[in-house]
């Protein structure tokens, strides 16, 4: 499309930093610089923005987005006033982003114009805060460790963490919404090294607001023959990225972040040992979920891999009869994928452990085998031939002796 020649349209954003650091770009955000609202209509452009102006283009239906400035109002991520007009400049638009590298534009002839040295905080991989309006906005805590989730190898300056620890101190976490934490979050599990997003929120002291129960978990030891990690925490990092590793779906990896928060609620007497620690995750993994807003796939994965996971590693331990309640109690037969990702969860687990990333996780085979056999009987068959009111227990006893066959025992 053409524009009128005081139009000025610029690529911003991530488009840009994926470009200069060779990887795929996805979308394309762009920023209007000397426009009104009512040309862009008139160019054919829908507006959509609700907070300011935005708007899809009338063709690819990309975002054009009014070059802008903010100024700070109130606490939390909304408590902004948006000032948009023709002589807002596209300087004045980048400094109010939240990294360097992400505080860049490319004109239509390809020309970078990066006033803020995000160029050179990409050659040194180093995340970056833009200016002291960073601390504006509470939500940048969480890009930004979301960020580092999916750049690993970047470090984070230590300028932009103290001004992180101050945002905490001074209360600024608490005023997000947890829809929009879990937003974050959610983004942020999704990428190659959700370690690091945990690792940064925790160094800013975020965690212990937002996470409270998982940031609990770092500091308590566990048995060394079992751990050879031993912190709890320690354990955690490594779970998540395992489960990232083996591809799990978001519920698979939010189950793997909650899986051992009991751990984090036995007495310090005890410690090393955590013996029934499973059943005090249940209500933890299951009050965090909730107080987060997650769906309720990730909510229910999250309560049965606390509750089960214990015994789903002793599988090579258990009378047929035990795996069969194993299975009915998880509702394996009627939802046999939700299983599969709680076993691959379970061997996340199992692998997120001090020299153990490699190893082998038979169970997960072998109660794959016991579902499949279980599942293999005729319900029909031996409704048919039942009593009424016997007919839950025949088919139990029937699970049982197939899986009994399966396994050999």
């Amino acid at each position: 499309m053409d524009f009128p020649a005081h139009i000025r349209v610029y690529v911003v954003g991530g488009a840009v930093r994926d470009g200069l650091l060779g990887l795929p770009v996805q979308d394309h955000d762009y920023v209007v610089v000397g426009a009104t609202p009512e040309e862009m209509t008139r160019l054919g452009f829908q507006p959509v923005g609700k907070d300011f102006p935005v708007f899809l283009h009338p063709h690819s239906h990309e975002e054009y987005a009014l070059a802008r400035t903010e100024r700070k109002t109130a606490r939390g991520y909304k408590g902004f006033q948006v000032y948009s007009a023709p002589d807002v400049s596209l300087e004045e638009d980048l400094i109010r982003r939240d990294l360097t590298v992400n505080a860049m534009a490319q004109a239509v002839d390809g020309r970078i114009i990066d006033p803020h040295g995000g160029q050179a905080d990409l050659a040194a991989k180093v995340l970056r805060h833009v200016s002291p309006a960073f601390a504006e906005d509470p939500v940048r805590i969480l890009r930004l460790a979301r960020f580092a989730a999916r750049f690993a190898e970047f470090t984070l300056a230590p300028e932009t963490l103290d001004l992180m620890r101050a945002m905490v101190a001074d209360g600024e976490v608490d005023a997000l919404v947890p829809e929009r934490v879990w937003q974050e979050l959610a983004r942020g599990l999704m990428e190659a090294k959700p370690s690091r997003m945990l690792s940064v929120l925790r160094d800013c002291g975020a965690l212990a607001r937002l996470m409270p129960e998982v940031d609990a978990l770092f500091g308590v030891p566990q048995p060394e023959q079992h751990h050879p990690e031993i912190d709890t925490g320690a354990h955690l990092l490594m779970v998540i990225d395992r489960a990232a590793a083996d591809g799990l779906s978001l519920a698979g990896r939010w189950a793997a972040l909650l899986h051992d928060l009991g751990k984090g609620l036995t007495p310090a007497e005890y410690w090393p040992k955590h013996h029934g620690h499973e059943g005090r995750g249940v209500a933890a993994a299951k009050a965090l979920s909730e107080r987060l807003r997650a769906p309720s796939e990730c909510r229910d994965l999250a309560v049965l891999a606390a509750r089960e996971h214990g015994i789903v590693h002793r599988a090579d331990e258990l009378r047929p009869a035990t795996v069969v309640e194993l299975l009915e109690r998880t509702d394996a037969f009627r939802r046999p994928d939700r299983f599969a990702e709680l076993l691959r969860v379970c061997a996340a687990d199992a692998r997120g452990r001090l020299g153990r990333n490699d190893d082998d996780y038979p169970q997960a085979e072998r109660l794959g085998a016991a579902l499949a056999a279980a599942r293999g009987i005729d319900a029909g068959v031996i409704a048919r031939a039942s009593a009424a009111g016997q007919i839950p227990a025949a088919i139990h006893r029937a699970r049982v002796e197939a899986v009994r066959t399966a396994l050999g025992k």
